[in-house]
């Protein structure tokens, strides 16, 4: 296929990029609501540190979505098709359930808290499901590298919104109501689900694509349609090591810049949450338009090598020490290239993705890259201690080569044509 010629940003004048913004938004703003946001009324509201951690559980159903997932490719909701029903429905439930967690006191009631709080994680996790699905069938192979990049800046304006300003908010009115403020913001992803159109039923073959016509077919299909590509299990083995490197570096960043630097929690905070973010916002942005130029594969080597040399930018700290400049450069480095880097692995994944069966494709991928990056950062700390911050940091940028070396068998893989 011939790559359109238009310049670097001109795909981001195109209306289907608003939309995976608005619906970015809505994937995001669950999340925070469960987690850091949830911890902060439980603290405000003197429950003790070890039910706090408890707390944590809550989040499990975004590790297991999986086993529901095909219930999502197989059942056709009765208004607004597979895909724009379910999304409608989710977003109605998370609505009501974030409002509803207001109204529940964590201190005399934790187990409804739990509850309700497990219920949004539930329904924030479903959502998730039918919007990876709309979002690979929406866009076309060469839009996908730039509507991850957008998809990503309104994730993180709702982790920002459901995080910071809620935390904020909470300073001047009660939980109820930062709870009830913020299941309202939920409305803009229902506006956005009527406005959006039904993804066509047409897969790159030219086929029709029809709903899968029973539970097992559904379940099970799925699998066999996968381990049937050529190349399904260097895929699958790609898919855990091409980010490898720089989860491991993530997991012991905080450590080493906290504890071993000497940088101070508000110093990190500010330099992370604000500078760190715009970075990755940016480099998401930037790679999205590479990739509406370039192949997948070659924005997949290009971004994993960066993203792997990114990660020596941490060993300018052992020369300069605690100087806050240091910090957001090497911050605004590492950030800004795992940010071009995730958008070519979103898009990687969702050309693998199967239209009769891609919700429960795309969430079965991508729990495979959550056990990857699980796995990965357990020994990390061992590392760490045992090798000194400067090897690690060497040894991070060497885990990025196997993946690299995997893309050199990529013209054998089972990829939706994307060049």
């Amino acid at each position: 296929m011939e790559r359109n010629p238009f310049n670097w940003f001109k795909v981001y004048l195109s209306g289907k990029m608003l939309l995976m913004l608005v619906l970015g938004f809505s994937s995001g703003m669950p999340l925070a609501l469960t987690g850091s946001t949830l911890s902060a009324w439980l603290v405000a509201e003197g429950v003790d540190i070890k039910t706090i951690g408890l707390y944590s559980l809550v989040g499990l159903p975004y590790a297991f979505k999986f086993l529901w997932s095909p219930l999502m490719d197989r059942f056709v909701p009765p208004f607004l098709g597979r895909r724009r029903g379910w999304m409608i429905i989710t977003q109605l439930f998370l609505i009501f359930t974030i409002s509803a967690l207001g109204f529940f006191n964590p201190a005399s009631m934790p187990l409804l808290v739990a509850a309700a709080a497990l219920s949004l994680a539930f329904f924030s996790a479903s959502q998730d499901i039918v919007l990876d699905a709309y979002r690979t069938e929406y866009l076309k192979p060469e839009e996908r590298g730039a509507g991850v990049g957008v998809w990503i800046m309104g994730y993180r304006i709702a982790l920002l919104v459901g995080g910071a300003a809620a935390l904020i908010l909470s300073d001047y009115v009660s939980w109820k109501m930062v709870y009830l403020i913020m299941g309202l913001f939920m409305v803009i992803g229902c506006i956005a689900t009527l406005l959006a159109p039904e993804p066509l039923k047409i897969n790159p073959a030219g086929e029709t694509v029809e709903a899968p016509k029973s539970l097992y077919e559904a379940a099970v299909a799925p699998f066999l349609e996968f381990f049937r590509r050529p190349g399904s299990l260097e895929i699958l083995l790609f898919i855990m090591l091409y980010k490898l490197g720089d989860i491991a570096a993530a997991q012991m960043t905080t450590p080493y810049i906290l504890k071993y630097v000497g940088f101070s929690r508000t110093e990190l905070g500010t330099i992370y949450k604000g500078f760190g973010m715009a970075a990755t916002i940016v480099g998401a942005l930037m790679g999205g338009a590479l990739m509406s130029r370039w192949p997948l594969k070659r924005s997949l080597f290009v971004f994993g090598v960066l993203q792997g040399v990114s990660i020596l930018a941490f060993i300018l700290l052992e020369f300069t020490g605690r100087e806050i400049w240091a910090l957001a450069t090497v911050i605004g480095i590492e950030n800004f290239c795992g940010g071009m880097g995730t958008s070519a692995y979103t898009a990687f994944l969702m050309g693998l993705c199967n239209r009769k069966f891609t919700a429960t494709q795309y969430a079965l991928l991508s729990s495979l890259m959550a056990v990857g990056r699980n796995v990965t950062g357990a020994p990390t700390g061992y590392l760490a201690d045992a090798g000194g911050w400067v090897m690690f940091f060497v040894i991070c940028t060497a885990l990025a080569v196997p993946g690299l070396l995997l893309l050199l068998r990529y013209d054998r893989w089972a990829v939706e044509v994307q060049d």
